[in-house]
């Protein structure tokens, strides 16, 4: 299941081009990853929360706990995996967000599905949820175990040429974009998809793609300028 879930022309203009042309997509646009089929995988949700503040067009990330096993101290959508009791992919995502944020479901309003995204490293299939916060509720990191800080990013903050470069991982084959804005260091799947969506959106503008850094060194200059 994918594509619109409301009638594009009820969003907001900003959101419009998103609401629209998510039918129309599949995973290629995000990600070069295939579900391998002797694999099992397992099913997340994670929930693209758009609001309108006080600089325009926002949207709603988190960074994960220093502590956790996995993605320890990474930027991400609210999100995680499903639940039996889930009753789809849209319960998924507004339940992890309410858990992990605090964020008041009634205000938002899921306006598309996008296509199930495969991520090898952790072997979930994952399905972004596209949302309008319609009515913005306070939000926080709900359980400091798990989550270290939330934010609402504004998409000119993440448009911002300078706030935009590369990363890769020597020795392997990685290289993926990645945004340092807000405090936050962005790189990943998180950062590969708000990369897609920007230019979906209509919101990117040119930036220096030949900026290209090691991901450690890039990590460390990050934390060492927020310390």
């Amino acid at each position: 299941m994918k594509g619109p879930l409301v009638e594009p022309a009820s969003v907001p203009d900003w959101l419009r081009p998103l609401v629209e042309i998510s039918g129309k997509l599949d995973s290629t646009a995000f990600t070069r990853f295939t579900p391998p089929e002797d694999e099992l995988t397992r099913a997340a949700s994670v929930l693209i929360l758009f609001g309108h503040g006080e600089r325009g067009p926002d949207v709603l990330l988190l960074r994960r706990a220093d502590t956790l096993g996995s993605h320890a101290g990474q930027v991400a959508f609210p999100g995680g995996g499903a639940d039996p009791e889930d009753a789809d992919v849209v319960a998924t995502a507004l339940r992890e967000a309410e858990e992990e944020t605090g964020v008041d479901p009634s205000g938002v309003r899921p306006v598309a599905i996008l296509p199930e995204l495969f991520i090898p490293v952790s072997k979930f299939a994952v399905t972004p949820v596209l949302a309008h916060w319609h009515a913005p509720s306070p939000v926080h990191a709900v359980d400091p175990a798990e989550t270290a800080a939330v934010a609402r990013v504004p998409v000119a903050d993440l448009a911002d040429p300078a706030n935009r470069f590369q990363v890769r991982r020597p020795g392997t084959t990685y290289k993926g974009p990645a945004f340092t804005v807000n405090g936050l260091f962005v790189w990943g799947f998180t950062a590969g998809l708000l990369t897609v969506l920007l230019e979906l959106g209509g919101w990117a503008r040119e930036w220096d793609r030949g900026d290209v850094r090691d991901l450690d060194v890039a990590l460390r200059d990050h934390l060492l300028a927020t310390d």
